[in-house]
């Protein structure tokens, strides 16, 4: 699952750059976002009402809803803003680049940058939305829903737009793949992070797995595990 520690702005979009309305709307999602995290890491997810929230951030009830629709996009909803991302860096990658390769090496990037979609950034916040998941039956749910069915779909969907046999059953084994690596990698960096590691450390381990993970799936399993003659 990838966590994202606030709201995006979307591509190549400065907050200081927005308009005063616009800006103080994305604040004040942000702050509802990061007062909800606060609250659910201290208290539990179960044991916090919408009202509560809304009281702490200074806002409404209703304000509260009209950025996240329901008390579970408290936590999900700026994730799940990233399920096109696997998609995406296929879609515009650059002419003669394998899916393979994109993802492979938007990831590595994002591994150096410790973007919170890697699993590997030890801010507080993001540490409390993966402990969150994990302890919360109904998030966990949710998350492996958002990524093994909607991210996994929206891949699959450009892959066999791109092949020109437009074989739909290699898009999916292919998309469930890429994303498996990811999913797996993303988990694995979680572990390191709740462990107590931190993100600088953890980064020469993490890039070495990327690596290994992504060459899987490049050149295949073979033989792997065929077993004493």
């Amino acid at each position: 699952m990838a966590i994202h520690s606030g709201l995006d702005l979307g591509p190549d979009r400065d907050l200081d750059a927005l308009p005063l309305r616009e800006r103080k709307k994305i604040q004040t999602g942000i702050r509802i976002f990061r007062t909800a995290v606060g609250l659910f890491a201290e208290r539990g997810f179960d044991q916090v009402s919408v009202a509560e929230i809304a009281a702490a951030a200074e806002v409404s009830k209703m304000t509260v809803f009209n950025y996240f629709p329901t008390k579970e996009d408290l936590v999900m909803g700026p994730m799940e803003q990233h399920l096109d991302e696997p998609a995406r860096v296929v879609r515009d990658r650059a002419p003669g680049v394998s899916a393979v390769a994109a993802l492979r090496e938007h990831f590595l990037a994002a591994l150096e940058n410790r973007d919170p979609a890697t699993g590997l950034n030890d801010d507080q916040v993001v540490l409390d939305v993966v402990r969150l998941i994990h302890e919360t039956p109904a998030l966990a749910v949710r998350a492996a829903a958002a990524f093994d069915q909607r991210a996994q779909s929206l891949l699959a969907e450009v892959l066999v737009a791109e092949d020109p046999a437009h074989d739909e059953l290699t898009a999916r084994v292919a998309a469930a793949q890429l994303l498996a690596v990811r999913l797996t990698l993303i988990g694995g960096n979680h572990q390191r992070m709740l462990a107590g590691r931190r993100a600088a450390d953890a980064l020469p381990a993490a890039l070495d797995e990327a690596r290994r993970a992504f060459a899987l799936v490049e050149l295949g399993l073979g033989d792997y595990c065929t077993g004493a003659a």
